[in-house]
């Protein structure tokens, strides 16, 4: 069988998970080699995508023997946040998902990895009008894949910078700017926190127009048009032109970061969303460069959906 050529990138060679999407699902991506292009055959993609459905049950397992077996455990509060010189939490610091402060790669399955439980702080599905809901319904799981903005090497934009990025973050706070630089994609976005309003008629960007504010201890960020080929999960939550996004982030220990999302929509959406809050933790090193390029993997699931479900017409 001929072989197709893929595109698989990883952070230090760790398999990529983008754990708790807006619809509640895990889903796991593995990712194997920075920056590198291995041949495989369409089985081959076949057991990439099984090895994805085993995350997906729950099993935390991967094909490195040891993974899931990890005994690391959350970090301690740390004590009080650090204040800057105008009295508000200071932000500034690498964050990483989820409660460990690093990167583990023994640490699949182990629930400090998540950014929340949804037991203890259930997140509901995005409430989508009829015509929208029955537009993300009728993509199969490949076709999802497929056109994912992050698969065709797009920003993730705004909230995905946060909600959908399974890798770390650096927050600079200033006294009049909120600085954020992802690893992922070297993306970033600058902020003014003087509580200015919105320009009169934006232009569409992959992060929008953001404005900020405090609200106490929290910084509340506002952002409007926001480019519509972002995605706001990984399970094809598509919005309009009219998508609002208001950001909620807090520290409330040395160690901790706290972010909340509420997402507006008339177009798409009955009702405003709101995310679970999420955890970051604090960590001790440097973002890396991290670039997507010359990804070939939207052809191997395109040949792979061909060969499952037939060619699309």
């Amino acid at each position: 069988m001929a072989s197709t050529e893929v595109c698989l990138f990883g952070r230090r060679s760790r398999p990529f998970c983008a754990q708790d999407n807006a619809e509640g699902e895990t889903r796991m991506k593995r990712r194997v080699g920075t920056h590198a292009v291995t041949a495989i055959s369409i089985f081959g993609i076949l057991y990439l995508l099984s090895g994805s459905a085993r995350a997906q049950s729950g099993t935390g397992q991967v094909s490195v023997a040891g993974f899931g077996k990890s005994t690391v455990q959350p970090l301690p509060p740390g004590g009080s946040a650090p204040r800057t010189a105008d009295g508000h939490p200071d932000l500034s610091g690498v964050w990483f998902p989820g409660k460990i402060g690093r990167e583990d790669l023994t640490a699949e399955g182990n629930p400090a990895r998540l950014q929340f439980d949804p037991k203890v702080t259930p997140e509901e599905k995005p409430p989508y009008q009829p015509w929208a809901a029955e537009k993300v319904k009728k993509l199969s799981t490949l076709d999802a894949e497929i056109l994912r903005p992050s698969v065709n090497c797009m920003p993730r934009g705004v909230p995905g910078m946060f909600i959908t990025n399974p890798y770390p973050i650096e927050l600079i706070l200033t006294k009049t700017e909120f600085i954020q630089l992802d690893e992922l994609n070297n993306n970033f976005r600058v902020i003014p926190t003087d509580g200015r309003p919105h320009s009169k008629d934006p232009d569409p960007a992959f992060n929008g127009e953001g404005v900020a504010h405090w609200e106490g201890d929290t910084l509340v960020i506002d952002t409007i048009a926001i480019d519509e080929r972002t995605w706001n999960n990984f399970a094809g939550w598509f919005h309009s032109d009219q998508e609002h996004v208001v950001e909620r982030i807090s520290r409330p220990t040395m160690n901790y970061l706290t972010y909340q999302v509420t997402i507006e929509d008339p177009k798409v959406l009955t009702k405003p969303w709101t995310s679970a809050p999420r955890t970051w933790s604090l960590g001790h090193e440097a973002l890396q460069e991290y670039y997507c390029t010359n990804n070939r993997e939207e052809e191997a699931l395109k040949a792979l959906r061909d060969l499952t479900e037939g060619p699309k017409k």
